[in-house]
């Protein structure tokens, strides 16, 4: 096999895997929803802990909303090899011939757009949420 048809091989290995675990991520709609859960009830409980100070609020909400919002990605992390695992899949995956680091890349790539993309576009909300000022909306 030539080079050229070994990297279009795995080209479409990688999407083909994409594909497999995005439609497996929209399957499992309540696992999806676990991460942007966790994080609302972390970033709206907050406040009731700490008081009415909105100045006080303004100053610890960027720390409160990245903290959240880590937290609630590492929720989501033990789906990500566990129903492969399970089922057997990792291991055809590990005697597949492909890179393991293509399927690792291709994991991490539907983990990012199912857990991490929706939180990083709810971030801005909860910063607002959190009376942070405007002007730091781009650093969050």
């Amino acid at each position: 096999m030539s080079t050229g048809q070994a990297t279009g091989s795995m080209g479409r290995a990688f999407i083909a895997l994409l594909r497999r675990d995005l439609l497996l991520a929209f399957r499992r709609r309540t696992e999806l929803l676990f991460p942007i859960i966790f994080l609302l009830v972390v970033v709206s409980l907050f406040p009731l802990g700490i008081g009415p100070s909105m100045e006080l609020l303004a100053r610890i909400s960027p720390g409160v909303i990245w903290i959240a919002a880590l937290l609630s990605t590492v929720i989501s992390l033990d789906a990500m090899f566990r129903s492969d695992f399970e089922d057997g899949t990792l291991e055809q995956f590990v005697i597949s011939g492909h890179p393991l680091t293509l399927i690792a890349l291709a994991k991490i790539l539907t983990h990012w757009l199912v857990a991490g993309l929706p939180i990083v576009l709810l971030t801005p909300l909860l910063a607002i949420w959190m009376n942070l000022p405007e002007g730091t909306l781009g650093v969050i």
